[in-house]
């Protein structure tokens, strides 16, 4: 049974010279999954990072659009969630794992505060990298496994945004996360039959499986339908939720069937695909 978000995100402030929201809000979804989102304060792109935790590891999708841990303390705020959640559930010798949604700069910038980590595997997010790591170098459609101990994600190599994409699926909650590939804002498509691909692909998995919400790493739309906040806006007081749902995959899969290839923006209720191929 899908859980309700209920919760009001961080979105900036007129001013962001007197924001005064944390630097990372932390939302639990429940008390083994959680919702980070960085301040839009500090970087205007404000992704959502994932932190899901495992019997035998944690697993972080995604680091942020923000080097500096002084500006953006993500290591010592994960650190701390860790330790919570082991002081309610102790383990021995408990790993982190940093896995992304794929590797633009507002996803993985964060990544060197886990280097010295202790106990963590941080995959890099480039293609022969996370994709050697998943098995996907040797076959692109497969459906690969990351088990965290009791607790299974399943992921799929998803390129068109990226030619190193991924999506996630959490059998535990029946969350899919979508990154940039699917999200309430810009999908901006740097190959468009790998995006056609990929979206064909989403649907199919989704609808053999139970899907609870479909989030994605950003919002940048507005509560108008067809209408999107400016490319570097902070301060967004009137965002829909993060989630979304197997009939809004539905929707894009429509859409790219409807836009064909041609180039340029085209905008939906949802969304808006901006089609850089071409």
């Amino acid at each position: 049974m899908a859980l309700h978000m209920n919760v009001q995100w961080i979105h900036g402030s007129p001013s962001a010279k007197h924001n005064t929201d944390p630097d990372i809000q932390v939302h639990p979804y429940d008390e083994r999954t959680l919702i980070l989102r960085q301040n839009k304060a500090v970087n205007y792109e404000a992704p959502f990072m994932f932190l899901l935790f495992g019997d035998e590891r944690a697993v972080l999708i995604d680091t942020g659009a923000t080097v500096s841990a002084d500006y953006f303390p993500l290591r010592s705020t994960v650190d701390d969630l860790i330790e919570e959640w082991l002081a309610r559930n102790p383990r021995d010798d408990y790993h982190l794992l940093v896995l992304h949604t794929h590797g633009h700069g507002d996803h993985v910038a964060g990544d060197g505060q886990f280097a010295d980590r202790p106990r963590t595997t941080v995959v890099s997010a480039g293609r022969p990298s996370a994709w050697a790591f998943f098995g996907f170098a040797d076959n692109q459609d497969a459906v690969a496994t990351v088990d965290l101990g009791g607790r299974v994600l399943e992921c799929l190599a998803t390129p068109g945004h990226h030619e190193a994409a991924v999506t996630y699926y959490d059998q535990a909650t029946g969350l899919l996360f979508t990154g940039d590939t699917v999200y309430r804002g810009r999908l901006y498509v740097e190959d468009w039959p790998a995006f056609a691909r990929t979206i064909d692909r989403i649907v199919a998995f989704a609808d053999a499986r139970p899907v609870a919400h479909v989030l994605g790493c950003h919002i940048e739309m507005t509560i108008t339908p067809g209408m999107d906040y400016p490319i570097g806006t902070t301060y967004q007081p009137d965002e829909p939720p993060l989630e979304m749902t197997v009939d809004h995959l539905r929707a894009i899969q429509a859409a790219v069937e409807e836009i064909g290839d041609r180039p340029g923006v085209h905008a939906y209720s949802d969304f808006v695909i901006w089609n850089q191929d071409g």
